[in-house]
């Protein structure tokens, strides 16, 4: 369902980057979401498409619980992978898939679009700038309403979780925030969750310590009283910085909208929503992939997001995904 959005609409602006070949277990399938999107080769298996001498890259959207199996069989086939969110089932992985793509040589990069587009580099200006003074607290939440209890997202088999599949968005601005600003990782203090199917959260808080003496607090939800929100607040000693739509600023049902209140500015309105984070993503993916610069959600990058999210669970009282 991510994949039309995600990489074919985008690949129409990014002259770099072709799409030549799709693969499902179901032929059939394959073949039809070729036709709908102009793909001209479909490919039976996965194995069969990381064969392709044609094929340079690939984008593994593939449930959580595949992420590291599929992305390594890509590597050692010798192709880059553009992985996507959550980077792994958890931190073991994670560390795995990072060590094959050392071993290889090949780009391996976490879907966060989010770190590509203008608003997290104006973000971070805003706050480099000292306009809101030192950070204090930072507080990330997500929720959508997900109410069909067979969706791959409640299987814990699949490593699924609403922090696995949007909390890892108000994770990672957390995290964005707080390592250039707050003097490293934040540390995950205490966190509590609830659950629709068994171990899979439905709804999880977690609260951070920073380094700086500041706060930090994620809120998700696949399911909550609140069905809808998406938001990053980032509150400095001398302002605040409240930022709506922040996962997908393209424009979504969630309203984008960019506000800066300062003592002594008064406040500041800024759009971004001209900018699609996934063009973006796809060009600093291709650039990678050409040689021509790093990309900034690299294996460490999504390893330390693992480790986060296995430290969240913990405190949450939750097992971590792909344990047994």
């Amino acid at each position: 369902m991510i994949t039309p959005a995600a990489m074919i609409v985008p690949a129409r602006q990014v002259p770099e980057v072709q799409i030549v070949a799709v693969a499902a277990r179901d032929m059939a399938r394959a073949q039809h979401f070729a036709q709908q999107h102009g793909i001209a080769k479909t490919h039976p298996s996965y194995e069969a498409l990381i064969a392709d001498p044609d094929i340079d890259a690939v984008y593994n959207p593939l449930p959580n619980s595949l992420h590291a199996e599929w992305s390594i069989r890509a590597m050692r086939a010798g192709k880059h992978v553009l992985c996507e969110k959550p980077f792994a089932s958890n931190a073991t992985e994670a560390e795995q898939m990072a060590q094959v793509a050392v071993e290889t040589g090949r780009v391996l990069s976490e879907a966060f679009a989010w770190v590509h587009h203008p608003i997290a580099a104006r973000v971070n200006e805003v706050i480099a700038n000292g306009e809101i003074g030192a950070v204090q607290h930072i507080e990330g939440e997500f929720r959508i309403p997900l109410i069909q209890r067979r969706n791959i997202r409640w299987r814990y088999d699949l490593a699924g979780g609403s922090l696995m599949d949007i909390g890892c968005y108000p994770l990672t601005w957390i995290r964005q925030v707080s390592n250039p600003f707050c003097g490293g990782e934040p540390i995950v203090d205490h966190a509590s969750a609830s659950t629709w199917t068994p171990k899979v959260d439905r709804w999880l808080r977690a609260d951070f310590k920073l380094h700086n003496g500041g706060t930090a607090r994620l809120t998700c939800a696949m399911l909550s009283i609140i069905p809808l929100r998406a938001r990053v607040s980032i509150r400095g000693e001398h302002g605040i910085i409240d930022i709506g739509s922040p996962y997908h600023p393209q424009g979504s049902i969630y309203p984008h909208y960019v506000h800066v209140q300062t003592r002594e500015g008064g406040l500041r309105c800024e759009d971004w929503a001209s900018h699609s984070s996934y063009v973006c993503q796809l060009r600093a993916f291709a650039r990678a992939c050409n040689g021509s610069a790093p990309i900034v959600t690299d294996p460490a990058f999504g390893v330390a997001n693992m480790r986060q999210i296995d430290a969240i669970y913990q405190a949450a009282g939750l097992p971590i995904r792909g344990d047994n």
